[in-house]
């Protein structure tokens, strides 16, 4: 309230001082030089009568000059009538154009303003701003102490079989003896984050980054902070966003990396440039792509955040479910073990996650257990199947749903 009234008091000052000098121009036009000039002769009229009277003028020498001024104030006024006209045609297009003047002036700057403007955020020096923000990065948890906040998804694991979970801890154990093996710490990475244990998934990935050095890609440092932010609960940490800031040098059209930095920044009090790289991603599509669904969750969030209207997505009133699509699915399970992408997995293991914590729709949970089919992983479709036949004992038509999902895994018949 108080910036609208300090910018309204200015936009009222500029105008004024536009308009002023009009209104001083159409005041000399209402006095006129000419109908000022007649005053003068007029009392010059008047001092020939009293000249005459003290004996300073004789008849003949008054007359003569009442004469000349006379002619002077007919001349005068032949030049008032012209100047009146003249002004009068001036006058209206010079009130008009101060008009448009200010008009433009005040709803320019107004346009400007709600253009590229936060107009709902508060008001808040640079100065404060930038102490803010220092004192906010200064005091963010680091990724272990989110990690141990937040701990393993342990219901993965337990879905996973007691033979996945040993061929894991064997799979562990090697990786541990041949440090330098880059081949297994990428399938350690995969199998720990299988199992929920995002912690030590990031662990892996890192190891992989770090023996990588120079030739790691934008795509293995996007892996590496999206296994950090799963693992700290979607906390972007100072960690994460060093991996981030990595990922987007080396890969800055990346979506993924897009999508993550622009958490990263709606997290960390820039959520107006967070709303832009968003807004971005919402167009460039395509719709089922699986950062659309996050994006649409949060997107009036962090559009309040950066004091703008919650946005216009025409045809986006119902978002896409919050896993990976079919597609993604079929690719990920059509590539070898090394090469699956870890976004996929994260998706798959956040659904999961959600719908043992919160419940879902049929539509979810038909999502996961196909998902779980395309990636061949039988034990883990079947205990998704069980739980969604508990969850849906009361809706006939989603359970129908979960059993054909079932059947498409071939877990069913």
């Amino acid at each position: 309230m108080v910036f609208w009234l300090v910018a309204g008091a200015l936009a009222v000052i500029v105008a004024l001082i536009v308009i002023a000098p009009l209104i001083r121009a159409r005041g000399r036009a209402e006095g006129g030089v000419a109908r000022f000039d007649i005053a003068i002769y007029r009392d010059q009229l008047a001092e020939v009568d009293r000249d005459v009277e003290r004996g300073r003028l004789s008849a003949t020498e008054a007359e003569q000059t009442r004469l000349e001024i006379k002619r002077r104030i007919l001349e005068a006024d032949r030049a008032d009538t012209d100047e009146a006209g003249t002004a009068e045609a001036a006058r209206p297009l010079s009130l008009v154009t101060g008009i448009v003047l200010v008009l433009a002036l005040l709803g320019g700057t107004a346009g400007t303003y709600l253009a590229i403007g936060a107009p709902g955020a508060g008001d808040m020096p640079l100065k404060l701003r930038r102490e803010r923000a220092a004192e906010i990065n200064a005091s963010r948890p680091s990724q272990e102490i989110a990690e141990a906040e937040v701990g393993n998804a342990t219901d993965m694991a337990e879905a996973a079989g007691a033979e996945y979970r040993d061929l894991v801890a064997r799979l562990r154990e090697t990786a541990a003896a041949r440090i330098g093996d880059i081949q297994g710490q990428m399938l350690l990475a995969q199998h720990e984050a299988r199992l929920g244990n995002f912690a030590a998934a990031r662990i892996a990935q890192g190891n992989v980054v770090a023996l990588k050095g120079d030739a790691a890609t934008g795509e293995d440092f996007t892996d590496l902070a999206e296994l950090m932010i799963i693992a700290a609960g979607g906390y972007v940490s100072p960690q994460a966003e060093q991996a981030l800031s990595a990922a987007l040098r080396l890969t800055p059209e990346n979506p993924r990396t897009r999508y993550y930095s622009g958490l990263d920044l709606a997290q960390n009090g820039r959520a107006d440039i967070a709303y832009q790289v968003w807004m971005k991603l919402l167009q460039d599509g395509p719709p089922d792509a699986p950062w659309i669904a996050p994006i649409l969750d949060q997107i009036n969030d962090v559009a309040n955040l950066a004091g703008l209207p919650p946005p216009d997505l025409p045809g986006r009133d119902q978002a896409p479910l919050a896993g990976p699509s079919a597609e993604d699915m079929e690719a990920a399970g059509a590539q070898s073990a090394e090469d699956r992408d870890a976004m996929v997995r994260g998706m798959v293991a956040q659904l999961s996650e959600r719908l043992a914590s919160e419940g879902g729709s049929a539509a979810e949970w038909a999502q996961l257990i196909r998902a779980y089919g395309v990636l061949g992983e039988a034990e883990l479709a079947a205990a998704a199947w069980q739980d969604a036949q508990a969850a849906l004992a009361d809706d006939p038509e989603g359970l129908a749903e979960a059993n054909a999902a079932a059947r498409d895994a071939g877990i069913a018949d």
